[in-house]
């Protein structure tokens, strides 16, 4: 099975945060009923204590962080005074002493959770803030691109009301088509095939929207990718060598001025190019 999107994007995320900041250990997850996650993504751990620990809402860095929905930090997790302490044993078994958590946020409503921490009591300063957030938008879009989530259609502005599921279905039926068409010998019904896939991805594209010009596998790489499929996956679908997709992956972001996946799979809805 593709893995999610957005497992994906989180893995890229704390690698990025650790990257970005030189922090050792970064970790995070995604909350599955509002009120309570898991730590899923654990990069940099000496131990397993992390891995797997669920998380409620008000309960320790993370869960003020959830209760709050705006990052957290502390500078010595074992003596901070203004959170609980439930989990003081695994992030003792971890060696943990400055930590921050930053909140992943769509539409008001707190969706996860990414951690970074030091294994020494020093204050984490801006910058690590910084990266910190940017990790977590990185996060935000990939579940805007995963919920399909879009402004509300108004009567007469070029909205379409829809359900997200069948919409969901729509998407799928453009990445087969796209998928398909290079496979088409003939070229006045390859070029027919291309036009219906075209008229479903530009179905629901706003006013003034940006106007984005993509090749046609640039396209099709994207269209695999907002399914969820990896590299790899896109690879096999298209009959292309992963190499070949990373660098059409790479020009469609930089067209798009997108930094990530899911950036640049949300960009492309936006610009008509993507249902």
């Amino acid at each position: 099975m593709p893995e999610r999107v957005e497992a994906v994007e989180m893995r890229a995320a704390l690698l990025r945060l650790r990257r970005d900041t030189g922090l050792p250990i970064a970790f995070g997850g995604l909350l599955h009923d509002g009120r309570r996650m898991r730590i899923a993504e654990v990069h940099g751990a000496v131990s397993t204590a992390l891995g797997g620990l669920a998380i409620g809402a008000g309960n320790g860095l993370g869960g003020k962080a959830i209760a709050l929905a705006r990052p957290c930090a502390v500078t010595d997790y074992a003596s901070a005074r203004h959170i609980s302490h439930e989990y003081d044993a695994p992030v003792a078994a971890e060696g943990l002493r400055s930590v921050l958590a930053v909140p992943v946020v769509v539409g008001r409503r707190v969706r996860g959770v990414l951690y970074g921490g030091l294994r020494v009591p020093l204050p984490l300063g801006d910058r690590v803030f910084d990266a910190a957030v940017a990790a977590a938008r990185d996060v935000e879009q990939a579940l805007v691109v995963r919920d399909g989530a879009r402004r509300p259609a108004v009567a007469g502005d070029g909205g379409v009301p829809e359900d997200p599921a069948a919409w969901e279905g729509v998407r799928e039926a453009h990445g087969e088509l796209r998928a398909l068409a290079p496979r088409i010998a003939d070229p006045a019904l390859r070029a027919e095939l291309l036009a219906v896939s075209g008229r479903l991805a530009s179905a629901r594209v706003p006013a003034g929207a940006a106007r984005v010009t993509l090749t046609p596998r640039e396209t099709d790489v994207l269209a695999a990718v907002a399914s969820g499929a990896t590299n790899a996956e896109v690879a096999g679908r298209l009959s292309l060598r992963p190499e070949t997709v990373k660098g059409y992956l790479r020009s469609a972001m930089r067209k798009l001025g997108a930094h990530t996946r899911g950036q640049a799979v949300a960009s492309a809805r936006r610009a008509g190019l993507l249902p």
